[in-house]
C-alpha cells in the first residue's frame, strides 16, 4: 500500500490521554492559540458514548500544527500529560 498523499496530511494531530471530560469544543479551544483550527474530534466509544481519551484535531497549516506539538506534546490539561504528534494513518487490521 502507498502512503498517503494528502496535502493536509502534517496538518492533522492525534492528541492522546486526553480527561475524559474534554469534548469536540474544548479541544478545539484547547488549539486555537496556535492557529486555525480546521477540526476537532474526540473519539467517543460507539455504544457507551464515552470519550476513549484520546482525538485528533487538523490545524489550518503545516506551522500552526508544528507549534502546537511543540507546545501541547507533554502539557499538563486536566492533570493528565497529554500526547501531541502527527497523525499517522489508520492501519488495516
Amino acid at each position: 500500500m502507498g502512503q498517503r498523499t494528502r496535502v493536509d496530511d502534517k496538518n492533522k494531530l492525534y492528541v492522546g490521554n486526553l480527561p475524559y471530560t474534554m469534548n469536540d469544543e474544548s479541544l478545539g479551544q484547547l488549539f486555537a492559540e496556535f492557529g486555525e483550527v480546521v477540526e476537532a474530534k474526540v473519539i467517543a466509544d460507539k455504544f457507551s458514548g464515552r470519550s476513549k481519551g484520546f482525538g485528533f484535531v487538523t490545524m489550518g497549516d503545516e506551522d500552526s500544527a508544528k507549534k502546537a506539538i511543540e507546545a501541547m506534546n507533554g502539557k499538563d490539561v486536566g492533570g493528565r500529560n497529554v500526547v501531541v504528534n502527527v497523525s499517522r494513518p489508520k492501519e488495516k487490521r
